[in-house]
């Protein structure tokens, strides 16, 4: 996720400001403003891998009720009255980067007629910072229903609640209504691997290998999405599946390195093995780390592509 937990970027990426956001609780750091502010952001992308104490509501967070409310009025300068303006916001969307000016747009383009969000993730990594997780439902012209999830990072501007970062993307697959389903075993890296490898050579499979962590909130849109009937149609009869717990970052790197996976573009991340081992593919952009935008299409073609031939 890259995002309010999500993109689920590790924290290297946070490197140029802080060594690990995961020592970030252990730690007191001071920043001048500009680095606060950067900061912020790069918590929105990393919400997830840091582990922090999740405390902010919708009830107890009055700037998401007053957000959500200049969109269903279509008021364009309410919304953007709270964008921060000192630092610019950093808005990603599926497409790419935007800037204000096109991102309040967006939203009143969307002629709301009636919108429902629920709150999937927040925190509070340091003191005037919210971090939010929002899958919004919104029914527009004609009855048109758009899902969203949005990641937001909201910071206090002397008293004021700014957006400082958005991360927003149209969902197709079914989000995740929780986040305490426990996908990624603890156990030995090395021995599941090689019990993934006998199974495959006695069923004729290939390996599916994903890397990922129970805090990232894309990687349950992934294994959500491995249960639909169409995609699990495609899984279940060609792939040995092996989840690997990359932790907080510190954990199986090695297993990652071997099979070619550079878990600093983000997880959910994949390798595929043909049934002896081979490694046969493997993802080295970050292509499904936003897996909440990924569609069915996207997964079974991937899935089709390298499952094993038949003979």
């Amino acid at each position: 996720m890259k995002m309010v937990k999500r993109e689920c970027i590790p924290a290297g990426r946070a490197a140029s400001i802080e060594k690990s956001c995961y020592r970030r609780k252990h730690r007191r750091v001071f920043y001048t403003q500009h680095m606060r502010s950067a900061l912020v952001v790069l918590s929105l992308f990393v919400l997830g891998v840091c582990g922090v104490a999740q405390t902010p509501t919708a009830s107890t967070f009055p700037a998401l009720a007053e957000w959500k409310d200049a969109v269903v009025k279509g008021d364009a300068s309410a919304l953007k009255s709270f964008y921060s303006a000192t630092p610019a916001p950093q808005i990603s969307t599926t497409s790419g980067h935007v800037d204000t000016d096109a991102d309040v747009p967006y939203w009143v383009g969307l002629k709301v007629r009636s919108m429902q969000f629920r709150v999937a993730e927040s925190a509070s990594p340091q003191a005037g910072v919210e971090l939010f997780t929002l899958q919004v439902k919104v029914s527009g012209a004609n009855g048109h229903i758009t899902n969203i999830v949005e990641g937001q990072a909201w910071q206090n501007q002397a008293g004021v609640w700014r957006l400082v970062g958005v991360k927003r993307d149209i969902a197709k697959l079914a989000q995740p209504t929780q986040m305490d389903e426990h996908i990624y075993p603890t156990g030995d890296a090395h021995e599941q691997m090689q019990q993934a490898i006998n199974a495959a050579g006695k069923a004729h499979k290939n390996i599916l290998v994903i890397f990922g962590a129970d805090w990232c909130y894309d990687c349950h849109v992934l294994e959500n999405a491995f249960h639909r009937r169409d995609i699990a149609a495609v899984l279940d009869p060609n792939y040995q599946v092996v989840d690997i717990d990359i932790g907080e970052m510190n954990k199986n790197l090695d297993v990652a390195q071997q099979y070619e996976v550079p878990l600093d573009r983000g997880v959910p991340a994949i390798a595929i093995l043909d049934s002896s081992g081979k490694l046969l593919f493997s993802q080295k952009k970050g292509e499904w780390e936003r897996a909440r935008a990924l569609g069915p299409g996207d997964l079974l073609a991937l899935l089709k592509q390298w499952k094993p031939e038949r003979k």
